[in-house]
């Protein structure tokens, strides 16, 4: 089993929220139960919770499976840990789209404090954080890999 350093635990705690994430923020009134949403935007938005279900989950199995090379298995797990939160931002420049439906126009995402958290702002917070949680993991994977390899070792490449 790996060590869990600091940035593999927040690139893992971002993968479970991406999975958990749609269905905590999706199965209520506002939206797989909206009656003013057709069957087909009900279909769509099931497609997207389960998405960001899949994604996080296959971004865990990168990020702790025994993967012979551990900076490729952390850049898959990252990415796929991020899929769902980049895809949201640029979703708003499809025609008709809205963050919001017309009866839940002033229903915010999340208040903390004073401070509301919209869709947009979470969005990039938390691919802000991966990509922060990401280069730090990196560093120390190649920090290791140097420190352990064989003195006599042709370093990759060096052929």
């Amino acid at each position: 089993m790996k060590s869990l350093s600091w940035a593999r635990g927040i690139i893992s705690f971002i993968a479970v929220f991406t999975s958990l994430s749609p269905y905590l923020a999706d199965w209520n009134e506002t939206h797989i139960y909206n009656p003013y949403w057709p069957p087909h935007a009900k279909f769509h938005n099931a497609q997207t919770m389960i998405f960001g279900a899949m994604a996080g989950l296959i971004s865990l199995w990168f990020l702790w499976s025994r993967q012979r090379d551990r900076v490729m298995a952390l850049q898959v797990g990252t990415l796929f840990a991020a899929f769902y939160w980049v895809t949201q931002s640029p979703a708003i420049f499809f025609p008709g789209a809205s963050f919001t439906d017309p009866q839940f126009e002033g229903l915010k995402s999340l208040r903390i404090g004073p401070l509301t958290v919209t869709q947009l702002m979470l969005d990039f917070v938390i691919v802000g954080i991966l990509f922060l949680a990401y280069g730090k993991e990196r560093r120390r994977l190649r920090t290791a890999s140097i420190s352990t390899a064989p003195v006599n070792a042709i370093p990759q490449g060096a052929q």
